[in-house]
């Protein structure tokens, strides 16, 4: 049983919370004038997909959950489950669609990190970015120039993101999946 301070819970890392295994969202380190400094965490039950938060005093002791990664590539939906394959052993994994944050990024053969608990598939961690192919995009209005004006299109899984006026339809974009924001195009 590995245990750290409750002040080094990161975003991303995994903790045992009241006997389960819970994926951290969110951590807001907080010290007060009065009283000793505390760590508010947001996280999701890796097992139910409920959100909760709670808050530690930064000396406590926390149990890390044992995890690890291995790189998958998505295959399909199906139903509830998204289903991942394993690019080496050809072997498959299922994860539930609660436990999967940004499901309009995963396109076929989309190669991401599925974490495992105890021989169960957990989470699945996306790449930094990915690229797009945009096929909804509004004519830009003459005159919107001023500070980098931006518009909103549809890329090919539907997700709405934010770019500049001249991307077109049927341009290959790059998205950064933590900030669902824009970073460039590119050519495929």
């Amino acid at each position: 049983m590995n245990t750290i301070n409750a002040g080094n819970i990161t975003k991303g890392s995994y903790i045992i919370f009241k006997g389960a295994p819970v994926g951290v969202t969110k951590t807001e380190f907080m010290s007060p004038g009065k009283g000793s400094p505390v760590m508010r965490i947001k996280f999701k039950n890796v097992q139910t997909g409920s959100a909760g938060e709670f808050t530690y005093k930064t000396s406590e002791q926390v149990e890390v959950a044992e995890v690890s990664k291995k790189e998958m590539q998505y295959l399909y939906r199906d139903g509830s489950e998204i289903v991942f394959m394993d690019p080496k052993s050809y072997d498959q994994a299922s994860v539930p669609v609660s436990l999967v944050d940004k499901l309009g990024y995963l396109t076929p053969n989309l190669k991401c990190w599925v974490v495992w608990y105890k021989e169960k598939a957990i989470g699945v961690a996306l790449p930094s970015s990915v690229t797009l192919k945009v096929t909804e995009s509004p004519n830009e209005v003459a005159g919107n120039r001023i500070n980098a004006p931006k518009k909103t299109v549809k890329v090919e899984t539907g997700v709405e993101v934010q770019v500049p006026l001249f991307i077109k339809v049927g341009e290959n974009i790059i998205i950064d999946t933590s900030s669902d924001e824009y970073l460039g195009r590119t050519q495929v």
